[in-house]
């Protein structure tokens, strides 16, 4: 799955197989991702933000290629924890009852890259723990920008996952209770496309208080409301009771649709 980190949009899914290795076929879901970006505004900058299912080099590698940036967690592995414990010290003087946390920034090249990439490292020691925890981020941010800021833009995925949740929640993303594929897969993308329409309403219609509204509120309050619509000859009445307890924000989003629908 691809969302806009900063609209919510859902730009890109794909259903596999249950016993697919995470980072298969990620290439080919991306590249066509950032060509598509790439060619009507090639002048913005674009980064990509992964888990550690996108850690793959052929996801650095494209991102080179259309000289985008990416912050991307590493899994941890025994020479990625050895050239971290390397930036931390035990001694007798540390304060065991205050949490630490260290960034550090290290070039390392795994087996599977042609070329050394810059490694963000974040270690941190609970209160009463006797060692540090690593985590690691792999990025082509320049030095400049500090280990800590990039901890910090990658922590930003976790929007992802309320959005990730609320498509599961809300418009049933992940149901897959037919036995044939293809028949699932396209139950995933009308949840999806049902998801980019509340989402647009929300983005383009909404007072800016309202836009993190969830889905099921957005229903209670604009969709499920008693009504009539009545046709006459020359137009069309939606009549809503007169007792409804959001109509002033029912109008107000529907008065916005309608001017959007003067420019289509």
């Amino acid at each position: 799955m691809a969302f806009d980190g900063l609209t919510g949009d859902f730009l890109k899914a794909k259903l596999r197989s249950g016993n697919q290795y995470t980072s298969n076929g990620v290439k080919e879901f991306l590249e066509p991702l950032l060509e598509h970006y790439n060619q009507p505004i090639p002048t913005t900058d674009i980064l990509v933000r992964g888990d550690s299912g996108f850690a793959t080099p052929d996801v650095y590698d494209l991102c080179d290629l259309y000289e985008n940036q990416y912050v991307i967690r590493l899994k941890a592995n025994r020479n990625l924890y050895r050239l971290a414990e390397e930036f931390v010290f035990y001694d007798n003087h540390r304060p065991w009852d205050e949490k630490e946390v260290y960034y550090h920034s290290v070039s390392y090249q795994a087996a599977s890259w042609f070329k050394p990439r810059r490694v963000c490292i974040r270690s941190t020691r609970e209160v009463g723990e006797l060692l540090f925890k690593h985590s690691f981020i792999v990025t082509n941010f320049s030095e400049n920008i500090s280990a800590k800021r990039v901890f910090e833009t990658y922590n930003k995925r976790g929007s992802m996952e309320n959005y990730i949740k609320e498509a599961k929640n809300s418009f049933y993303f992940d149901k897959t209770d037919s036995p044939r594929f293809i028949e699932n897969e396209a139950r995933m993308m009308i949840s999806l496309l049902a998801y980019n329409l509340v989402n647009f309403l929300r983005t383009l219609c909404f007072k800016p208080k309202s836009k993190g509204l969830q889905v099921d509120t957005i229903r209670f309050r604009l969709f499920k409301v008693a009504g009539k619509l009545v046709s006459t000859a020359r137009q069309m009445y939606l009549k809503l009771s007169i007792s409804h307890v959001y109509q002033q924000e029912f109008y107000a989003v529907f008065r916005k649709i309608q001017r959007i629908r003067q420019y289509i």
